[in-house]
């Protein structure tokens, strides 16, 4: 038998069977325009199944429901805006887009995600020196949830509002209440590389049913409410199309079997690394914890495995046309972010250090699988 040697992505797209009916009737109606039934239809999916009668506006990424979040919460220039470090920069070029200031905030080891304790630091800090800030950005990294009772504690004591970044996360709970639902409002992504795609998009998870119409308002223009074209407030053009909307609502029919899939790829690398020293697949702390491990990931410790880096593992997969990634590079250290204050020690420049994202695709075959096992045995055989 010949092995294929095709490449095996990372997270590639993986669809379910009914997003093209979707899109079809979409032609047949001629819902081109970018609003339309899948749009409405998209948006109703998705309260449903994340409950706690939340209202969703179905927007083009995950950024822009970042940025009409920051708004929607009052963030203008001159503002400052706490936000997870250890992240993708979408999570903080909107502060920036609104002309604030993004202050960064280190990780803790557990869920890799924002500290409590340098979160509690910055914001007695900021405050000190006459800037307290207007939102705090935490993110769900790679699926699992942030420590929600204690980031939310902090958030109330100062009465800070929580933008929750859940792009990651859909499908991701903690203490059996989904991510995306603990914010004053929360983020959602759809891009192709997501646990389930509209080929790009986004939404914006609120609470009230102002909220979303504010942000559906913002997200089409800002037109007033006048026969011809007026606009009293800046607008932008951020409203998800009726075509990708026909994509998610096919997604959605398998987002739990994606999950499903994608928690089944962590455990096969928790088993692949069983027995290897000086390798830690992430993983839920304890059971309060539910990730969709939207990626699987590892730290490795060079000192353990006698030298061997991530660095190493990542070019001994792309030598087999296997696509790793290291962790997130941290905003702190990004040239774009340096200039920033920041806040914590160095948990998440270490884990960009030593981290890796493995496959993690809902779509990988078992010889593919079997592929990413030959060559880390491999590797850490020689």
């Amino acid at each position: 038998m010949i092995m294929s040697n095709s490449k095996i992505w990372l997270s590639s797209p993986h669809m379910g069977g009914n997003e093209q009916q979707f899109v079809q009737e979409a032609f047949d109606t001629n819902w081109v325009a970018p609003l339309g039934p899948n749009v409405a239809g998209f948006e109703e999916d998705l309260e449903q199944f994340l409950g706690e009668s939340v209202h969703i506006a179905a927007l083009s990424s995950g950024t822009a429901a970042i940025h009409l979040g920051l708004i929607l919460l009052g963030v203008t220039a001159g503002d400052e805006v706490i936000c997870q470090s250890f992240t993708f920069s979408a999570s903080a070029n909107p502060i920036l887009y609104q002309g604030a200031t993004p202050v960064f905030v280190d990780s803790e080891p557990d869920t890799w995600n924002i500290c409590p304790k340098a979160l509690e630091e910055a914001i007695t800090s900021r405050i000190a020196k006459g800037k307290k800030p207007k939102v705090i950005i935490g993110v769900h990294l790679y699926g699992m949830p942030f420590k929600v009772d204690e980031i939310t504690a902090v958030a109330e004591k100062y009465g800070i509002p929580l933008l929750e970044d859940s792009a990651e996360a859909l499908g991701s709970t903690y203490q059996g209440k989904p991510c995306g639902t603990f914010g004053a409002l929360a983020a959602l992504s759809f891009n192709g590389n997501k646990i389930i795609t509209t080929s790009g998009g986004g939404a914006l998870v609120a609470h009230t049913k102002q909220e979303k119409e504010k942000a559906v308002f913002l997200a089409t223009q800002a037109r007033d409410n006048a026969p011809h074209y007026q606009h009293s407030s800046i607008g932008y053009n951020y409203r998800l199309s009726n075509i990708c909307a026909g994509i998610g609502r096919g997604q959605m029919e398998v987002l739990d079997n994606h999950i499903a899939l994608r928690r089944g790829m962590h455990d096969f690398y928790v088993d692949l690394f069983k027995d290897v020293e000086g390798v830690t697949v992430f993983n839920e702390p304890t059971a309060d914890y539910h990730s969709n491990h939207w990626l699987s990931a590892i730290t490795v410790d060079p000192l353990q495995t006698g030298g061997k880096t991530r660095e190493h593992l990542r070019l001994a997969l792309e030598a087999g046309n296997i696509e790793s990634r290291p962790l997130w590079k941290p905003m702190h250290l990004q040239p774009i972010f340096e200039k920033y204050p920041y806040y914590g020690g160095n948990v998440s420049a270490q884990l960009f250090e030593d981290g890796l994202c493995l496959p993690s695709g809902s779509n990988l075959t078992d010889a593919e699988r079997q592929r990413i096992a030959t060559v880390i045995e491999t590797f850490f055989e020689k």
